[in-house]
């Protein structure tokens, strides 16, 4: 992938943002290409990798069955929006993530952003979240756009 379409992630006040924003809201698509946006919590890795779990607040489905991971198997592009607002605008920020979103397979990368997501939200510490019953999304970013003064060199 071309670092230059990565090189806000560099960026340390980007960095930040992501750590600290509290939501972000998921763009998917279904194979005939007709989009679905849900809010969700996340972890950012700290380098390309962003990742969400579904967890046990209430829905009418569960796991899979799930449209935004019925749109990912179907086609696995998505669209990653994590913004801020104050009425002040000059304080207006966001950083738009594309890329591609998988289930996570492997356990022990699993674990590591239970952890991780554990440790920013703490509703997630009383939750029974586990690896056969609550499948987690690896959204690895192929293109980021950040906007916003506080971006601003």
């Amino acid at each position: 992938m071309a670092e230059s379409l990565l090189k806000p992630l560099n960026d340390e006040r980007v960095g930040e943002f992501l750590k600290l924003a509290r939501i972000a809201h998921l763009a998917t698509a279904d194979a005939s290409g007709i989009p679905h946006n849900v809010p969700l919590c996340f972890w950012y890795d700290g380098t390309v990798q962003f990742y969400f779990i579904i967890d046990e607040k209430p829905k009418r489905m569960t796991g899979t069955g799930l449209k935004r991971m019925r749109n990912l198997a179907e086609n696995g592009r998505v669209a990653l929006i994590i913004d801020h607002y104050e009425e002040d605008w000059s304080c207006l920020a966001y950083v738009l993530v594309h890329g591609a979103g998988q289930i996570v397979e492997d356990a022990n990368e699993y674990m590591l952003a239970l952890r991780n997501l554990r440790d920013k939200y703490p509703q997630y510490r009383t939750m029974t979240l586990g690896f056969d019953k609550n499948p987690m999304v690896r959204i690895e970013a192929a293109r980021v756009h950040v906007w916003g003064e506080r971006f601003k060199p």
